[in-house]
């Protein structure tokens, strides 16, 4: 394997990282960075638990190379709560959308992406950025109610 020295931004942060060319970018996460939220769970980008934000798309990170991410910027669910729960993260609490949690750090970041690109979305929008994210605990209603609610706070806020 070879070594390959990347730049990245992690929630704002720029940093160097060494990295072998086999290395995905949940390892980097986890790993290099420490950054522990975001969840490893099948290894084949089905189930989303994985889900970070790559220049603000959502990326399955088991899914992408560590040197596909050189020169990027990449938030984390640790990066949306720097100030406070981001209004995401509230809504998920507010509708019950969190059981065990495994899959949330995905969905919250997923619905982040979306509210980013739309603020009012329709329940199939909802439905479409949340398809490949799998919870067992909660089922989908409370995290589509979750994203209804942070659309609302999102629009009265104006941001």
């Amino acid at each position: 394997m070879s070594k390959h020295s990347i730049m990245v931004n992690i929630n704002g942060s720029d940093a160097e990282y060494e990295v072998d060319s086999s290395d995905t970018l949940l390892s980097l996460i986890r790993e290099k960075a420490g950054l522990t939220g975001t969840k490893q769970g099948c290894n084949t980008g089905e189930c989303g638990s994985c889900t970070v934000l790559v220049n603000g798309k959502p990326v399955n990170s088991c899914l992408m190379l560590a040197v596909e991410a050189d020169g990027a910027q990449i938030t984390t669910i640790e990066g949306l709560s720097a100030n406070g729960l981001h209004p995401v993260q509230q809504a998920f609490i507010d509708a019950g959308a969190v059981q065990c949690g495994y899959c949330t750090p995905g969905m919250v970041l997923a619905a982040k992406a979306l509210l980013d690109s739309n603020r009012s979305p329709s329940d199939d929008e909802i439905k479409r950025a949340i398809d490949g994210h799998l919870c067992r605990c909660t089922g989908y209603k409370k995290i589509i109610d979750a994203v209804k609610i942070a659309s609302k706070k999102l629009l009265e806020e104006g941001s």
